[in-house]
């Protein structure tokens, strides 16, 4: 049996690359009884064209105004939704007003996301490669995460204590930033998903469990949900690659019911999907289910998601059902304060 990996293996974590997997030495652990628990994470963002390239204006907030009825429909849920705002939400004063309330009132939480293509300062080209954080220059990249982090506690009046790199694009130095800054928690590893293809990350060998990313225990990865579903699940890292290459093999593999790969999102996952892969994730064991989608899903033609008002129906329909079978599985929602509460250090 491998030993415990002793302090001094420890310390050669520190300030750890994100993009590389964890010792399982690094597995964090919960105070008894507090799993497993749900957390609404929403990619808080300006609108802009999917399927063209990257560009630093030209973008809209018209959806901002819808946030305020997504806020009320949580709290009916009786949901606390994290508000993970990037530069051009930070800066809108309607979106100030409607999350500021709401975290105020202690009914949301505000975290961070970095756009870099639409974050000051600009000297990169703006590009795919560049559109993910990590692979900007050190400097770069810490200028407009500081600039960004400093504007969401200026505009919201609470330090930001989570952050999610948009487009998951984690890089080399990241940890370290989080850490000087005082965020807690880092949620940009999404599990089981490859981007190497497109200059991202691969997370396609990273754990769904949460763990410590430092030796000093002071910030945590929460990976964002997305499982493993099928009579095959098991073999998912060996097959998944190939179904990805070859996607009538994929789609086979899913219509067979022998491999499939589904995150708990609304967009682009049917609810009865989700109630699939929120059955695996509890098989599983994981103590914190992370949920996610993105703000301007929240009104009609600005993702490839919502198309439409009948797809606007849907988005709520999915949420309904999805904490309905939540509620009755005994997953309850929780906040990143109580996550934090939480950790048996």
């Amino acid at each position: 049996m491998r030993p415990i990996a002793r302090p001094a293996r420890i310390s050669q974590i520190a300030h750890a690359n994100l993009l590389v997997p964890p010792e399982p030495a690094q597995q964090v652990t919960f105070a008894k009884g507090f799993g497993p628990r749900s957390l609404l994470t929403v990619d808080t963002e300006e609108e802009f064209d999917w399927n063209a390239p990257f560009r630093a204006d030209g973008y809209g907030l018209d959806h901002v105004r819808a946030i305020s009825g997504f806020q009320k429909f949580c709290e009916g849920l009786q949901v606390t939704p994290v508000y993970l705002v990037d530069w051009p939400i930070a800066n809108d004063p309607l979106a100030r007003d409607i999350i500021g309330d709401a975290v105020r009132a202690g009914k949301a939480e505000i975290g961070v996301q970095l756009h870099p293509w639409v974050n000051p300062p600009f000297s990169e080209e703006v590009s795919t490669h560049n559109s993910y954080a990590g692979n900007l220059p050190p400097d770069l990249e810490e200028a407009k995460y500081r600039k960004l982090r400093d504007k969401i506690e200026e505009s919201f009046g609470t330090l930001p204590r989570i952050y999610r790199a948009g487009r998951y694009g984690l890089g080399p130095q990241t940890t370290r930033l989080l850490s000087e800054t005082g965020v807690a928690i880092d949620s940009s590893v999404r599990a089981n998903f490859d981007y190497s293809a497109f200059h991202g990350p691969d997370y396609s060998r990273h754990p769904l469990t949460p763990y410590w990313t430092d030796a000093g225990r002071k910030l945590i990865e929460l990976p964002l949900t997305t499982v493993f579903w099928g009579l095959l699940r098991r073999q998912a890292p060996a097959l998944f690659p190939l179904a990805t290459k070859y996607p009538l093999l994929g789609s086979a593999l899913a219509r067979l019911g022998l491999l499939e790969r589904i995150s708990l999102t609304p967009e682009g996952v049917t609810a009865e999907e989700a109630l699939r892969a929120v059955d695996i994730a509890i098989d599983d064991g994981l103590p914190v289910l992370v949920l996610s989608f993105h703000s301007p899903s929240l009104q009609k033609r600005h993702t490839p998601y919502v198309r439409d008002e009948k797809d606007l129906d849907a988005l709520y329909d999915w949420f309904r059902a999805v904490y309905g079978y939540l509620h009755q599985c005994g997953v309850r929602p929780t906040t990143v304060a109580e996550i934090m509460r939480a950790v048996d250090a």
